[in-house]
């Protein structure tokens, strides 16, 4: 696992420059401009369309305009909205809301462009599963540009779904899964991870099976309600602290702007790591188009079912995705996070003194003999050594070090003591494991020896490089205060301390948090810490004695509600979250199926949905322990498809940019009409196009 994370930062290094943040965001401008300012005319006439004032029983289509929004809202309006915008702020600080709106506005006429574009190149021969989407922009339009151009077509269509699926699994699928498991065992400890996957997957299963009109009927009713009763409750919380939000807002346009501008980057708090200008705009911009997905290619695949003959007219009603996501739900979650203190909070409780740090490589074998070596021209070499059996766990209750057989490649380490005059100086030196003739053994890397005398331990430990822990293993009972918003310390419970070392590429700064949680026990009950161990060439320090509570993506928010009104996290936000990431995953298994379809023909959904529910189940396996490596798995899928849908937006926004014109034009003239409203029930059932 610790080489698929090392990748795939290496992937998102590539996929998240800021020069691509900027393209991206240039590319929202320019479309902008070019529409004339289409946002206004998404904020206007958008929410007539959204009513039914234009529906129209003889239109193509399988959906009226409101279940097609609701459909991609659900897409959108998901734990992006509460985990996502936590991430943010826990790791960027104040000034990403900042740039979490420029995205939000932008986005709106990225949204507008890119559906726009689907919907002239839809295909409506089968009127109840309209199919939709970059991919047909891709298969249709090069081919209209010149037949010879009909593969190219195919193979960019082709890339884009590849991409579709991988953000599929990760974005709309495993990120939702695992954030639910995680506020769920926050507030739950009782309740088995594995479970929430078993009755999320189920519950999707149930859904999905029906097709698009079933997930616009589901969403339609899903949608509306999960909105108003997760923006109640903030609005409870942000009228407890109504004094604070004024405040909040100079700190973000502060912190969100660079020093020349006025701006100031934001010092470590409690919590809080310290924000900088640049990681800012990185994490703002990030999340955002992680949660509204304007670029990314996705909502269009469901606007494309919608019921119109005016394709412009579904690009306007998509322009309000990015307002209502990113401009209201994650707005209105960001400022519980900041008015409530949440992303600076106090530590829980406090130690007697700042921890120390040790070795916290898993001891894996203790040899008969220290390995023999040589030192020459200041390079020592370690011979090889024949592996003995692995050793048991040095603490029996730790659950990340439990024995198993050597594997090949496996890396193991041996933590020497070069002596000199009075000082003592640690020598990593690093080995392989390898089979000999049915023999484990050992090969060790040659390391550079200054003057000195050099010991070698007989202790093998585990990994390729030194990783440290804190050096205390019991937990200090929690303030009253903390008691009192969080309940007492109770296993599976994630604890963090903060320390000081190498820079932290998450943050711009040399803090980072060292995490770990709460566990209990066997023999006597007792609660003690187990601890991730942080790899670092060199020991962090740690100068603050406090335990703070580990509170990843949506289980910071709920800890935001809860400072409210202690409870209110616990049954509204767990709530929310829940419905949320329900209706996010069935959008997603929609958006994948297109793909499949694209790619392998109808043949494939069937399979396709039974893996898309079993991975529902797996991502609530534990293997996603920071946010660090949460982000890293979101950031993949949103990236790749961001990659590959913005040249193809580009490349036909032309025709986009026309046809939205010229609805516009016949707008303004009176020579599109609408009718009067539809009731609203019919609206929300569908029953208006039926």
């Amino acid at each position: 696992m610790e080489v698929f994370w090392k990748f795939l930062d290496g992937v998102n290094g590539i996929l998240w420059h800021n020069l691509v943040l900027y393209i991206i965001l240039a590319v929202g401008v320019l479309f902008t401009f070019w529409s004339g300012f289409c946002q206004y005319r998404a904020l206007t006439h958008g929410f007539a369309l959204v009513r039914g004032n234009y529906d129209d029983k003889s239109d193509p289509g399988a959906i009226n305009h409101f279940q097609a929004l609701s459909t991609a809202l659900s897409g959108t309006v998901g734990l992006g909205n509460i985990a996502g915008v936590s991430v943010a702020v826990a790791l960027g600080g104040p000034g990403a809301v900042f740039w979490m709106w420029i995205v939000g506005m932008v986005g709106m006429a990225l949204k507008l462009t890119e559906v726009t574009q689907s919907m002239l190149y839809r295909d409506t021969s089968d009127p109840d599963n309209p199919k939709g989407g970059p991919m047909w922009v891709c298969r249709k339009g090069f081919a209209k540009i010149s037949p010879a151009l009909a593969p190219l077509g195919i193979i960019v269509g082709g890339i884009f779904c590849v991409t579709v699926l991988i953000s599929t699994i990760t974005g709309g699928n495993m990120f939702q899964a695992w954030n639910v498991a995680e506020i769920t065992k926050t507030y739950y400890p009782s309740i088995p991870p594995e479970a929430c996957g078993i009755v999320l997957a189920v519950l999707t299963g149930l859904v999905i099976i029906g097709g698009i009109k079933r997930i616009g009927s589901v969403t339609g009713r899903l949608v509306p309600f999960m909105c108003a009763l997760y923006l109640l409750a903030a609005l409870v919380v942000l009228g407890m602290n109504i004094q604070a939000i004024p405040g909040m807002f100079v700190l973000i346009f502060k912190s969100a702007l660079p020093p020349w501008l006025g701006g100031a980057n934001v010092d470590p708090t409690g919590a809080f790591l310290g924000g900088t200008f640049g990681y800012a705009f990185l994490w703002g911009m990030k999340r955002a188009l992680f949660s509204n997905e304007a670029g990314q290619g996705s909502s269009p695949i469901a606007h494309s079912a919608a019921k119109t003959d005016e394709p412009a007219r579904e690009g306007i009603v998509a322009g309000l995705e990015p307002f209502i996501d990113t401009l209201v739900v994650c707005t209105i979650t960001a400022l519980v996070v900041l008015s409530t203190g949440a992303w600076n909070r106090d530590a829980a409780s406090q130690f007697d003194a700042a921890p120390n740090v040790i070795i916290g490589n898993t001891v894996v074998a203790e040899l008969a003999e220290a390995p023999a070596f040589t030192i020459e021209n200041g390079r020592a070499s370690i011979a090889p050594i024949n592996l003995p059996e692995k050793k048991l766990p040095a603490d029996p209750r730790d659950a990340r070090s439990e024995p198993s057989d050597w594997k090949a490649r496996e890396a193991v380490m041996l933590v020497a003591t070069l002596t000199h005059e009075d000082s003592q100086t640690p020598v990593y030196i690093v080995g392989k494991v390898s089979k000999d003739n049915n023999t484990w053994r050992a090969e060790f890397d040659d390391v550079d020896v200054p003057e000195g005398t050099l010991v070698v331990p007989t202790t093998l430990r585990a990994g390729e490089e030194p990783a440290w822990i804190p050096d205390v293993t019991v937990p200090v009972a929690k303030s009253p205060n903390a008691a009192r918003i969080s309940n007492v310390w109770r296993p599976n419970d994630g604890v963090l301390v903060i320390a000081r070392g190498e820079f932290n590429k998450q943050t711009g700064r040399e803090l980072g948090w060292m995490n770990g949680s709460i566990k209990q026990d066997k023999d006597d009950q007792s609660l003690y810490i187990s601890w991730l161990p942080r790899p670092s060439k060199l020991p962090p320090t740690i100068d603050d004695p406090g335990l703070y509570m580990d509170l990843k993506g949506a289980a910071l928010t709920g800890h935001a509600f809860d400072r409210a009104v202690p409870g209110l996290g616990q049954w509204v936000v767990t709530l929310a979250c829940w419905l949320f990431a329900l209706s996010t995953i069935i959008a997603w298994s929609y958006y994948g199926e297109q793909a499949v379809v694209f790619l392998l023909g109808k043949a494939a959904v069937m399979p396709y949905k039974i893996v898309y529910c079993l991975a529902v189940v797996v991502a609530t396996f534990p293997f996603i322990k920071t946010d660090a490596q949460l982000d890293s798995l979101t950031a993949l899928g949103t990236g790749v498809m961001l990659f590959a849908n913005i040249p193809i937006m580009l490349i036909f926004g032309r025709q986009a940019m026309a046809a939205y014109r010229d609805y516009n034009r016949r707008l303004k003239s009176g020579e599109i009409k609408g009718h009067a409203a539809p009731p609203i029930t019919d609206v929300v059932e569908g029953k208006d196009v039926q």
